[in-house]
Formats: structure tokens, sequence, C-alpha cells
């Protein structure tokens, strides 16, 4: 049986068992309370119990509540976001942002690719190893890391939790339009010796998904901290919102460290949020828009 220790080698993987860890972040992404399950008994399913308290024990499967919509607050965040991507496609945001984008795009140049493919390589040599565990933490969903930053929870803050799940909704939804335009390979097939810690996204490089979600969820944040009242000192914003840059520009540099982004779909996924940014903020009705106003009473 000894012959078969040479597949002890593959011991080596188990490290990776750490990062199961990450699945807790599953409620995060919407689902209220997770992935859990409720057991029920195979010779007495709740349903048919007698609710013994009560005179004549009726049968639970006989009450019946009187509802007539499922309800705001039922909502979980990841669907509720929906509801307010219907709002931003009908305000003809591409008519605004199309040419400035056009612009941006315009400015890169075989030149400049080879410029921050080199920047790339530098990145990988200097930069992975110690970048490596939040590349991987920040690969799927960073509202965690946005949540983490003000000290919230999505039941201490369900609408400042809501009004992040949009900005992420719609920044992906406004980055995909562009990626799918311009089809900018990604670095990595420009230069497969990057090889990336992780696996090539499915969709064109730029503008960076990443930096795009990021600053906007930065700028609707400020955008409802600037609105609190009675309002919080400016300082105390400042502090947030300079934590919260940081932050978007980490996550975003995260990404070029990776090899999966260049500098350029950094800077024009920053760009993009900010060009954005004004058609969440300014809406005067709606479900972002109230989102915001129970966002403001829960920083009060």
């Amino acid at each position: 049986m000894t012959g078969n220790t040479g597949n002890t080698g593959n011991t080596g993987n188990t490290g990776n068992t750490g990062n199961t860890g990450n699945t807790g972040n599953a409620g995060i992404q919407g689902e209220l309370g997770g992935g859990w399950f409720i057991e029920d008994r195979v010779d007495l399913p709740f349903v048919m119990e007698l609710d013994t308290t009560s005179p004549g024990n009726p049968p639970l499967r006989s009450l019946r509540r009187t509802l007539g919509q499922f309800g705001n607050r039922t909502w979980s965040a990841r669907w509720w976001a929906y509801l307010v991507l219907h709002d931003f496609a009908a305000t003809g945001w591409r008519a605004t942002i199309d040419p400035i984008m056009a612009a941006s795009w315009g400015a890169i140049t075989p030149g400049s690719t080879a410029t921050e493919l080199d920047n790339l390589v530098n990145a990988a040599r200097d930069e992975r190893s110690q970048a490596m565990g939040e590349i991987l933490s920040q690969d799927v969903e960073f509202i965690t890391d946005f949540m983490g930053l003000l000290a919230i929870t999505p039941g201490s803050h369900p609408n400042t939790y809501r009004v992040l799940h949009a900005a992420s909704l719609i920044g992906s939804y406004a980055v995909l339009y562009y990626k799918g335009a311009y089809n900018r390979p990604r670095p990595s097939q420009l230069c497969p010796a990057l090889l990336p810690p992780l696996p090539m996204p499915g969709h064109a490089s730029w503008p960076s998904g990443h930096a795009t979600q990021a600053w906007l969820m930065m700028l609707c944040i400020e955008h409802v901290l600037q609105g609190v009242t009675p309002p919080l000192t400016p300082g105390d914003i400042g502090v947030i919102t300079s934590n919260l840059k940081i932050l978007a520009k980490r996550i975003a540099r995260n990404r070029e460290i990776a090899g999966l982004h260049y500098q350029s779909d950094s800077t024009d996924g920053q760009q993009l949020a900010g060009n954005i940014a004004p058609f969440l903020t300014g809406m005067t009705a709606g479900h972002f828009f109230d989102a915001v106003g129970a966002s403001r009473v829960e920083w009060q």
C-alpha cells in the first residue's frame, strides 16, 4: 500500500479549504439568511399540526392571513436592485455617456496598451503574492468590503444595503454595454505569461466592471450621507468618503495586479461611474429615490 504514498503530494491542495470560509458571504449577495434550509417531519408535516392552544384545536392548514402584496421589506436587496435597473434604463443615460466613452476609447493605442502590459508584468512580479488574499476575496463580490468599512450589516442598515446592491447591478449593466461595444482583449490574452490566479472572466476587458461598480457604490453612499438630517459633520463625511474612495481604488487595482485588467480599464471604469451616478442620485421618485431617503434615516 505504500506505493500510493506518491499521491500524498495532492494533500497540499487541502490548504484551499480555507477559502470555503468565504461562503459565509453568500448572505451578503442578497438572500437574507444565506443558504439555510428548514427540515420537516415525514410522519407529521408542520402543516398538518393542530393548534392545541386555541378552542376547537383548529388545523394550522386552515389558518390563512390576508395580505394584498408581497411586501416591500420582503424583497431581498439582490432582486430589488432589478427594480431600480428598470428605472435607470428609462433615463436615456447612453445619450450623454456614449460620446464620453468613445473619446476615452479613442485614447487607447497599441503603444499605450504595450506600456500597460509591461506595468502588469511588474505588478505580477512585485505585488501579486501580497495582494492575493484580497484578489480572491473580492473576485465574486465586494459589497462585504463596503459594509465592513461602514460598520453596518443588512439588519442594521437594510436600505443602505439596498443602495449598495443597486449601484453594483447598475454599474455592471452599464459596463457590460461598453465591453460588448468595444470588445477589448484581456491582458492575459495578449500576454499569456501573466497567468492570472483566477479564471479569465467571460467578457471583454474595457472598462473594468470592478472599478465601475466600486466607484459607483462609493458615490451613492456619499450621496446618502450628504443628505442625512440632522446633517453629519463635514469632517465625519470626509472620513467615511476618504476611506470609501481608497477602497474603490484598491478593489480596481487588485484586478490589475491579478492580470485581469489594464490600468486604463480601471481609470475609465471610474470615469463611467462618475458619469452614471447623476442618473441615479438625480432621481426624484422611484425605488432608488425611496431607498436613499430610508437610508438617510438609518444614519441619523
